[in-house]
């Protein structure tokens, strides 16, 4: 009993010494709340890597693989650290449907939800910018080539 009532007025004590920093305890961060990201600012960045060789592994600057691409994309557009691999950039964010996709959102290819092998960056009139075997390309979403799985949204893009 008495190790549970210390422990209680420990939590409490914490609750107020972060609430007198400011610091929000167990407080949802609305979408609104969330950091919103510039759509210019990562179109800029994606852009300026068109024709940039692909590299298996590759992050950049010179050379990327898909998720590499997009990584650095968000690293320098948004300062924005997302998950290395497509696979896991697809199971991290909020997935939404073609009819709801928005510039920066990301695409993703491959034969399966548990199979994602390929992913863009969505740029608006179904097309995409991504890295693959022709290095940083613009290209169509619904090329005959890919078989899209899915589509996320990574941030809040203005």
């Amino acid at each position: 009993m008495k190790k549970t009532l210390t422990k209680i007025v420990l939590s409490l004590i914490a609750m107020v010494a972060f609430t007198v920093a400011g610091i929000a305890v167990n407080q949802p961060v609305s979408a609104s709340a969330a950091k919103t990201v510039s759509y210019s600012k990562l179109h800029k960045v994606a852009k300026a890597q068109l024709g940039k060789p692909y590299g298996w592994g590759s992050t950049g600057p010179s050379r990327f693989d898909c998720s590499g691409f997009t990584g650095y994309v968000y690293k320098k557009g948004a300062s924005k650290k997302i998950p290395r691999t497509a696979q896991a950039q697809y199971n991290k964010y909020k997935h939404v449907s073609y009819k709801h996709i928005k510039k920066g959102d990301l695409v993703f290819f491959g034969g399966s939800k548990r199979s994602i092998s390929h992913v863009g960056m969505y740029v608006g009139h179904g097309r995409m910018i991504d890295s693959q075997n022709r290095g940083v390309v613009t290209e169509a979403v619904h090329a005959p080539w890919w078989h899209a799985v899915g589509y996320a949204r990574v941030a809040n893009v203005k």
